[in-house]
């Protein structure tokens, strides 16, 4: 294997050594380059021997620079390889539940290994190479993140559509005995893995304890587009509060046995359940934002904490924030706390439905451009706050490519985005009527 350079940094190592793009990196230090794991493992040393070719000639160069400095060559993507995709055809995929007619980029089922270490994607296991096994292991990457679902082989197979995802979790077991540093995720459907076999996983799950860090149950997320598609449901109150108890029930044992809990209840859980949810200390330094664990329990601390050393507030006008209805009743008792310090502070929250994808859909990542300008074309405001998940990683458009612009022009209103797991980001934007943030993002 090898990969072509097609750029190379004014400057660095590369260009001192008069590496051209084109020529094509063949090794470092005599160890096979197939993909950036492979870079970015082995180019750390401050000594490097790299084996190129330029055409048909093969040449050493040897390189010397600082520990982790870069030696400076640009490649086609940032894997230096095609992004792998996935060999599973879930029930519950929410991919599978898109319209037609979003771009294209959307519609790409990831289950890449890189990515899980590089950006924290989940994978399943089921496309693993045994070469590409080794490699991890050998490499001690950490943390992985793998989409477990169920530990009953047979239940995964059915609920996946792959006859080899039972097998796969075979790959579990190895990374926990190679001392790898595991986060799981349990996406639960009614009827399949929750009671019984929601209590058999974490069984499972535990027994790999210490290796595995972390776990997050989160709801099956159904929208309005599924025909064809298996028939799902969602969760009801009290099979939330089941899910709630049999996570925090084996929680609390693996917080007598190990010193951390490792399971957690996603929050969308407690509000369906219609239950308060825990505080920060529940948490165990937030393993699982990224799944909805702990957001807003963090988002609460965070903003009451900033809210008892707030000395001013200079908005002047109206300030409305837009965010999906399972979070809205939460943030509006941020809202309420921080007026009864400044009472006037004028600012309200407003729950945007999903036309879109359908009302089953709650969370603010998912609200798409076209309901939020809809649902807030006769909102009279002088400021509009966003949390930043409801933009794509570029911060640019919605899921449906409506622009930041857009939205601003079409309401004529400064939008100001906000982390949405930043209480204190929170705080600042809206006693300042938004122009805290914006000051800070141009």
């Amino acid at each position: 294997m090898s990969v072509t350079i097609t750029g190379v940094a004014t400057d660095s190592p590369a260009a001192r050594k008069r590496i051209r793009p084109g020529d094509v990196l063949v090794k470092i230090n005599g160890r096979a380059i197939e993909d950036v794991l492979d870079y970015r493992f082995y180019m750390p040393d401050t000594r490097l021997c790299l084996t190129l070719l330029r055409g048909k000639h093969r040449r050493l160069v040897r390189v010397r620079k600082a520990p982790f400095e870069e030696i400076g060559l640009e490649f086609d993507t940032y894997l230096m390889d095609k992004q792998r995709a996935c060999r599973n055809n879930c029930i519950f995929c929410f991919i599978d539940q898109l319209p037609p007619g979003m771009r294209e980029s959307l519609y790409f089922k990831d289950d890449d290994s890189r990515l899980s270490f590089l950006f924290g994607n989940y994978i399943t296991l089921t496309n693993l190479t045994e070469h590409e096994i080794s490699r991890i292991i050998e490499m001690h990457i950490s943390p992985i993140n793998v989409s477990v679902h169920t530990t009953n082989p047979e239940l995964r197979c059915r609920m996946m559509n792959n006859r080899f995802a039972g097998e796969s979790l075979d790959v579990l077991h190895r990374f926990a005995q190679a001392g790898l540093d595991i986060q799981c995720q349990l996406v639960l459907v009614p009827g399949y893995n929750d009671a019984a076999e929601l209590e058999r996983s974490l069984r499972d799950l535990a027994a790999l304890a210490p290796a595995i860090k972390s776990v997050a149950a989160v709801p099956v997320g159904l929208t309005k587009h599924r025909e064809g598609l298996p028939e799902l449901r969602g969760f009801t109150k009290q099979e939330a509060r089941q899910v709630i108890e049999t996570m925090t029930a084996m929680g609390e044992q693996m917080r007598e046995q190990t010193g951390c809990r490792r399971f957690y209840p996603a929050d969308e859980w407690y509000i369906q359940a219609e239950l308060p949810l825990p505080d920060g200390d529940f948490y165990d330094g937030y393993p699982q934002l990224e799944n909805g664990v702990g957001m807003l329990a963090l988002l609460q601390e965070q903003f009451c904490e900033a809210l008892e050393e707030a000395a001013a507030c200079t908005a002047t006008g109206r300030t409305v924030i837009a965010t999906g209805t399972a979070a809205a009743p939460f943030v509006r008792q941020l809202v309420e706390q921080a007026r009864a310090k400044f009472p006037a502070l004028q600012a309200d929250v407003v729950a945007i439905h999903n036309d879109f994808f359908g009302d089953t859909i709650t969370v603010s990542g998912l609200v798409t451009g076209a309901d939020l300008l809809r649902q807030l074309e006769n909102t009279a405001m002088d400021a509009l706050l966003l949390p930043a998940n409801m933009l794509r990683a570029q911060g640019d458009c919605f899921l449906d490519d409506v622009t930041v612009e857009q939205v601003e022009q079409t309401l004529h209103v400064p939008l100001c985005v906000v982390p949405e797991t930043d209480g204190a980001a929170l705080l600042a934007a809206l006693l300042a009527g938004g122009e805290t943030t914006k000051r800070q993002e141009g």
